[in-house]
C-alpha cells in the first residue's frame, strides 16, 4: 500500500468495469502505480453481484435488438471475456457453458427470426435453428402447455449450444483484482470501506479524491461508479446536459429446473428494457431464474439505505426532463409497459401478472412453479440527453480531456467490461505519457474473426426453407378450409339476386 496515498491512476469503484480497468492498465500499460476505492465492504456487491443480473454473456447473436453493427463490436468484446476466463483456467468456476436461443412465437416472430438468421449467420456462423420438434427435444417446456400439448403456435428458436453464455461478474471482478495485484513492478491498491466524497483538482497536480478515511492523489481518475459516476460528474461541473433515470430490474425465481438453458424473447424495438428471458442460475443449482421487469425507482442504489437525494441531485429536474420523459410516455408501448412492469412487484397480484407473460417462454408454467425473488436485481443508470431531450440507449461516458472520465454503463456493460478497459487505458495511457501495448493485448484477448463454413450454413437454410414450407401449406390449409363450399365471388357483388 502506498504511504502516501499518491498514485498515478485512481479507479473509483470495484465493480466489473472498474476492476477490469485495472487489470488492463497493470498488464497492458507502463503505469506503475493504481489504487481502487470502493465505498462498500468487497467487490462486485452491487450490479455486478450474479443476484443482480442475468449473468449472460451478451455477444449480439440472440439479442433481438442488436444492429449487425452493433453485434460485430459486441462479438469482439464479449470474446474478450471468454478469452481471459480460458487463458487463465476459470472454466465451470467463472464462465459457463449453456445452449441459448432467441423464442419466436407466431408467424410474425417466426419470420424476424428466419429473416435475422439469414443477415447475421456470417458473423456468426455457429448459430442454428430449430424448429418445433427439435424444440422438443432441447427446450421441452417451451413447446408443452400444463397439459401436455403442443402449443398452437407456429415457434422456432435461434441459437446455439457448445458457446461460453454464462459468466459470475463477481468472480470475475475478483480474479481481475488478484491478477492486477501479481503483475511484475506495479502497485495495485484496493481501498474498501471507503467512499468517495468529493474529486477536486489538486493545487500541484492532478486530483484529490476525498474520502471519510483521508485523501488521495491521482493525475488521472476514472469514475466506474454506475450512476454515482454522473453524480460526482456533475459535482465537478461536468455532464451537467445529462440526466439520470436509475431502472432497477427484479426477477422471478423457480425451485427447480425448468430450462436447459438461455430462451431469450424477441425485443420489442419501442422498449428500451431487456425483453423477458428464462436463465438457468449458477448460484441456484441451474433452477431456473425469470425476468428482468422494470421499475423507474428515485435512488440510485437498490437494497442499500440512503441515494434517494442522490437521485434527485443526478436527475436535475427540469423542464427538458420533463419533455424528455413526455416524449416517453406518449408512447402507449412504453406507458402500457412502465404501468404493467408497476404491477409486477404488488405482491399478491405480481404472480398473477407476471404468470401470463411468462407462459410465452414456458406455456406450461403454473403459479406454484415459482415464487417473486426477494433481494435479487439491480439498478441500471439510464441516461437522459437534456439536450435532444431524449433518453441515451447503451452505455454513456464523459471524457473530460483533463485526466477524468465518469462511466455509467448499463448492460452489457458487464459483458464489454475489458472492450470498455481497452478503450480508456488507451486514453489513460496517452494523457498520462504511457505506453499501451496494443499487440500483447490483442495476442492474449482477442482473436479474428470466424471462418463461414459453408455446409453447416447450407444445412440451417434448409431448416429455414422447411420453416417457412410448414408456415405456408399451413396457410393453404386454412384458406381451403375457410373457402370451400362458400360462395362464389359474384355473389358478394349481386347477393339479394342470388336469394330470388
Amino acid at each position: 500500500m502506498s504511504k502516501t496515498n499518491n498514485y498515478e491512476v485512481i479507479i473509483v469503484g470495484a465493480g466489473i468495469t472498474g476492476t477490469a480497468l485495472a487489470y488492463t492498465l497493470a498488464r497492458y500499460t507502463d503505469i506503475k502505480s493504481i489504487a481502487i476505492i470502493e465505498k462498500y465492504e468487497g467487490i462486485s456487491t452491487l450490479n455486478s453481484n450474479g443476484t443482480s443480473n442475468s449473468q449472460t454473456i451478451h455477444a449480439g447473436d440472440i439479442e433481438t435488438n442488436y444492429t449487425l453493427e452493433k453485434a460485430a463490436i459486441t462479438k469482439r468484446t464479449s470474446k474478450m471475456v471468454e478469452r481471459y476466463c480460458l487463458n487463465n483456467q476459470l472454466q465451470n468456476e467463472v464462465i459457463f457453458s449453456h445452449q441459448k436461443m432467441a423464442l419466436g412465437v407466431g408467424e410474425k416472430e417466426v419470420e424476424f427470426l428466419l429473416h435475422r438468421f439469414e443477415e447475421f449467420n456470417k458473423l456468426f456462423p455457429y448459430l442454428e435453428v430449430w424448429d418445433k420438434e427439435k424444440l422438443k427435444e432441447l427446450e421441452p417446456r417451451v413447446v408443452y402447455d400444463e397439459d401436455g400439448n403442443e402449443r398452437p403456435e407456429h415457434i422456432v428458436g435461434v441459437g446455439t449450444q457448445g458457446q461460453w453464455t454464462t459468466v459470475d461478474f463477481k468472480k470475475l471482478s475478483v480474479d481481475f483484482v488478484e491478477r492486477a495485484k501479481t503483475q511484475e513492478g506495479v502497485t495495485v491498491d484496493l481501498y474498501l470501506n471507503t467512499e468517495v466524497k468529493d474529486i477536486e483538482r489538486s493545487k500541484k497536480r492532478g486530483y484529490v479524491v476525498k474520502t471519510e478515511t483521508g485523501n488521495f492523489y491521482a493525475d488521472f481518475v476514472a469514475t466506474d461508479a454506475g450512476a454515482h459516476s454522473l453524480f460526482l460528474a456533475h459535482r465537478m461541473g461536468f455532464g451537467h446536459n445529462l440526466g439520470c433515470l436509475p431502472v432497477a430490474g427484479s426477477f422471478y425465481m423457480t425451485q427447480k429446473k425448468l430450462l436447459n438453458g438461455k430462451v431469450y424473447m424477441i425485443q420489442n424495438p419501442k422498449l428500451p428494457f431487456a425483453a423477458l428471458h428464462g436463465d438457468p442460475d449458477i448460484l441456484a443449482d441451474g433452477n431456473t431464474r425469470f425476468g428482468p421487469t422494470a421499475l423507474v425507482l428515485p435512488k440510485l442504489e437498490r437494497y442499500k439505505p440512503g441515494t434517494y437525494m442522490d437521485f434527485w441531485k443526478t436527475l436535475r429536474f427540469d423542464m427538458n426532463i420533463v419533455k424528455a420523459l413526455w416524449k416517453l410516455l406518449k408512447e402507449s408501448d412504453i406507458r402500457n409497459y412502465l404501468l404493467t412492469n408497476f404491477l409486477y412487484e404488488v405482491p399478491l397480484l405480481n404472480k398473477y401478472l407476471f404468470l401470463r407473460a411468462a407462459k410465452k417462454v414456458v406455456p406450461g408454467l403454473k403459479l406454484d412453479e415459482f415464487e417473486y425473488a426477494d433481494g435479487f436485481g439491480g439498478v441500471r443508470p439510464q441516461v437522459l440527453n437534456k439536450d435532444e431531450q431524449k433518453l441515451m440507449l447503451g452505455e454513456a461516458s464523459i471524457y473530460t480531456g483533463e485526466g477524468l472520465i465518469f462511466n455509467m454503463t448499463p448492460s452489457p456493460g458487464a459483458t464489454s467490461c475489458l472492450g470498455n478497459a481497452e478503450r480508456d487505458a488507451k486514453y489513460i495511457a496517452k494523457y498520462l505519457g504511457k505506453e499501451f501495448n496494443q499487440e500483447h493485448f490483442n495476442d492474449e484477448l482477442t482473436e479474428g474473426e470466424y471462418c463461414v463454413l459453408p455446409e453447416p450454413l447450407r444445412a440451417q437454410k434448409a431448416v429455414v426453407n422447411l420453416i417457412r414450407a410448414e408456415i405456408e401449406r399451413t396457410h393453404e390449409k386454412y384458406n381451403k378450409d375457410i373457402i370451400a363450399g362458400k360462395p362464389e365471388d359474384e355473389f358478394w357483388n349481386a347477393p339479394s339476386s342470388k336469394l330470388k
